[in-house]
């Protein structure tokens, strides 16, 4: 019972906090907003006993990604008015991703009761039983091939970020260092001898 109500009271919450990044107008808060909807994600593997889940969500996106997500946010100039006509623009789009989604969970919930049902239950995990350490096994056994190929496309996800990121781009100040440590005071400092002016 209590686990029951544990799990709408942070579902509900998690359910608020994302409709705060999707409403909020200020790009900052829309990323606190974020960070505070996978918290509660986090909270929720938790619940379910998916504990190596939990902590690699909070981890992963909230100590990398939406820590870089911020600095960009913070350090380009965010149109606002732009991001406004683009919400209006997809947001039919967005609907209907929302509404497959929506139908797609139900379609779960539903099957899955039904197998619980029949099976009588879901079995009971074993004592000392660890999702981690099976996680880990059939990862590196069964699966290490795709694994493997997801490895290389990150690599080169990461590659084509940093290739996008040194375009040259009109009106960027490139500094250049080789010439800031070999600069001279005299060349920078321009001593100006003048005669003290008298009272009149």
């Amino acid at each position: 019972m209590l686990h029951s109500i544990l799990f709408y009271v942070f579902a509900t919450i998690m359910f608020g906090a994302a409709l705060g990044v999707v409403f909020s107008r200020n790009p900052i808060h829309a990323v606190m907003f974020l960070v505070f909807t996978f918290f509660n994600a986090a909270i929720l593997w938790l619940l379910a006993e998916a504990e190596f889940l939990a902590i690699v969500l909070v981890l992963v996106y909230v100590g990398a990604v939406m820590v870089l997500f911020l600095f960009v946010v913070m350090m380009l100039e965010v149109d606002i008015e732009a991001a406004k006509r683009g919400l209006t623009r997809y947001a039919p789009l967005g609907i209907g991703l929302a509404f497959v989604m929506a139908v797609e969970l139900i379609n779960v919930i539903w099957l899955r009761g039904k197998l619980s049902n029949e099976a009588g239950g879901f079995a009971p995990t074993p004592e000392g039983y660890s999702n981690t350490e099976a996680l880990g096994a059939v990862l590196y056994t069964e699966h290490v091939f795709a694994f493997e190929v997801a490895a290389v496309i990150l690599l080169l996800a990461i590659v084509a970020a940093i290739t996008l990121t040194m375009r040259k781009r009109p009106g960027l100040k490139v500094q250049d260092v080789a010439k800031q440590v070999a600069v001279r005071a005299k060349d920078r400092i321009r001593v100006v001898k003048m005669d003290a002016e008298k009272k009149q």
